[in-house]
């Protein structure tokens, strides 16, 4: 098998990990290469060990290269950053170290259900942290703006904004794929996109139903099977870095919902796929966890006022005896120890925890101020 078997996606994630030994680098697959790029047969290079070889050589003779095209594949630049791939400079290595100090510098990350809510706090906090998001939704019009938004800030890492159907999986390895020629690689995976209709038994649809198990669980199965071979094909190319599939699950995963069983029957299984992901995919370096937020009493999903859970569980019944939204929200406020609902920020520092560490994986991490304890 020869490098010429690889599509032009498995290639250029390949090619990041194995020049990213002193810290993650950036790619991206262009039109047009540039005279100065350096030239290689895949036919003529029958693995990766060989391949390392070849850059290693031709970087004692000629100095780290720019830019590297592989005929009949395409050609790729190389840069310490995305904002350096976007500016066509190429300081490799001669970084400013405050950008190195961010907890996810250079990281590549896909967030699912990125462009409102949940998925949009997230998204803020990995921005901040330094990585290079790709924000996944149906949305286009607030996906293409919170992206923008994160652009205009003039920062070493920029965004984008791909729209996907995670339910669809040509969706999601399209996704995958544009991703990588994008950045160079994925290092983190966030299945964040889900939808919620509330219901007893007696309201349910069993269309509806199917939508829900399609979004939520389907979903996350199509994610997690979209970037794996991605990340086998980094891990066989550098076993120094570790990668990471999360899954936003919910505490609807961690004990039942009353009226609510489509939702929390698919975070059930959302669970149970990480533990059987995990004990898959660690031999690769590669950490599923899921981390399992309270209510997050401020984003669309509770407060919107035409279908927000607020709304339906009223509707629905839900909580006995009340008669407003306020009782709704009240009724749930008062469940929590912590005295709030669960915010992004809370979220956040439960995936950087899950990222950062090197040994832990097939968890489920609870984030709910103290309404589910694990026993």
């Amino acid at each position: 098998m020869t490098l010429s078997s690889y599509k032009d996606f498995e290639l250029i994630a390949i090619l990041r990990s194995l020049m990213s030994s002193d810290g993650l680098v950036s790619l991206r697959k262009i039109k047009k290469a540039p005279d100065h790029c350096f030239r290689i047969d895949p036919d003529k290079i029958g693995s990766l060990v060989e391949l390392r070889s070849v850059l290693d050589l031709n970087r004692e003779k000629n100095g780290l290269s720019h830019c590297i095209t592989f005929n009949g594949i395409g050609s790729f630049l190389i840069a310490s950053t995305a904002n350096d791939l976007d500016q066509g400079t190429q300081n490799v290595g001669d970084e400013d170290t405050v950008y190195r100090s961010e907890r996810m510098h250079n990281k590549v990350v896909i967030i699912t259900g990125g462009a409102q809510g949940f998925g949009a706090g997230i998204a803020e906090s990995f921005f901040r942290e330094g990585a290079n998001l790709v924000i996944a939704d149906l949305n286009e019009e607030k996906g293409e703006a919170l992206a923008a938004g994160f652009n205009n800030r003039k920062r070493s890492n920029k965004a984008r904004f791909v729209k996907c159907d995670v339910s669809d999986l040509a969706s999601v390895d399209h996704l995958v794929n544009e991703t990588a020629l994008w950045f160079g690689g994925i290092d983190v995976m966030i299945s964040n996109a889900g939808i919620l209709r509330a219901g007893g038994l007696d309201e349910m649809t069993p269309e509806t139903f199917e939508l829900m198990t399609k979004v939520n669980y389907s979903g996350y199965f199509n994610c997690a099977k979209a970037v794996a071979r991605i990340m086998k094909l980094q891990a066989s190319a550098n076993d120094a870095h570790f990668f990471d599939i999360l899954q936003i699950n919910s505490k609807s995963g961690l004990a039942g919902s009353n009226r609510n069983f489509a939702y929390a029957g698919g975070k059930f299984g959302g669970i149970g796929l990480t533990q059987s992901f995990a004990l898959e995919l660690m031999s690769y370096r590669i950490k599923v966890n899921s981390i399992c937020p309270g209510n997050f009493f401020e984003g669309p999903l509770w407060s919107d006022p035409e279908n927000g859970l607020f709304v339906q569980y009223l509707n629905a019944g839900k909580v006995a005896g009340a008669k407003t939204i306020e009782d709704v929200k009240r009724f749930y406020e008062a469940q929590v120890p912590a005295g709030r609902g669960c915010g992004t920020e809370d979220v956040a520092r439960a995936a950087f925890y899950a990222i950062e560490q090197e040994y832990e994986t097939g968890q489920a991490i609870p984030v709910t101020g103290g309404q589910i304890m694990l026993k």
